[in-house]
């Protein structure tokens, strides 16, 4: 979207005009997913964060002083909620209530887990799993590039610069060495699975 564009939306939006939101919403929905989603949150904190960023838009937006630049406020936005978010579920709460300690998940040895790690070994892994798995093995920092940059509609570089707060500059050359790390352990997992 042309910063022109964005700056009109913001404007018609914050005069109340509904449709002027709802082009927002749709234009930029995919920028903010792609930044939650790059924290590894989980499905529900993504979601309360995705709200938080929308909410946080609407008490602002006749106040943002470039409102051609929403979508780098979008990311950034993004970003410090996610960040919270993140740091708040890390938390680790002591306990020696026997009810609480049972309740958890099973274990990375339970019986469930290696039924289906047996069958997840025995299946012929696709495509998409593999891109996966190759992600996953990414530094973290390559994991949220990649995943921001593929949002759809594409951000723009200072969108992205401002999500993952790197320089405009460095985005490219970091976007190509992470893909070709990402290339070479694909390349990793189709030689051991020949």
């Amino acid at each position: 979207m042309h910063p022109e564009d964005a700056g009109r939306l913001v404007s018609d939006a914050a005069a109340g005009d509904a449709a002027a939101w709802k082009e927002l919403v749709e234009s930029f929905s995919g920028l903010v997913w792609s930044v939650t989603r790059g924290y590894r949150l989980n499905a529900a904190d993504a979601a309360d964060v995705f709200q938080t960023v929308w909410l946080r838009l609407a008490e602002h937006v006749g106040r943002i002083r470039s409102p051609d630049q929403v979508g780098t406020w979008l990311a950034t936005t993004a970003r410090h909620e996610s960040l919270r978010v993140a740091r708040a579920s890390t938390r680790i709460i002591l306990t020696d209530r026997q009810d609480l300690l049972d309740s958890g998940l099973p274990g990375e040895h339970s019986p469930e887990q290696a039924l289906l790690d047996s069958e997840q070994a025995a299946l012929n892994v696709d495509r998409a799993t593999q891109l996966w798995r190759a992600l996953g093995q990414l530094s973290a920092r390559c994991q949220q590039l990649l995943r921001v940059l593929t949002a759809t509609p594409p951000p723009s570089y200072a969108e992205v610069a401002a999500a993952l707060g790197m320089p405009v500059g460095s985005i490219g050359p970091t976007r190509a060495r992470c893909l070709d790390r990402l290339r070479r352990q694909l390349a990793g997992q189709v030689s051991r699975t020949s």
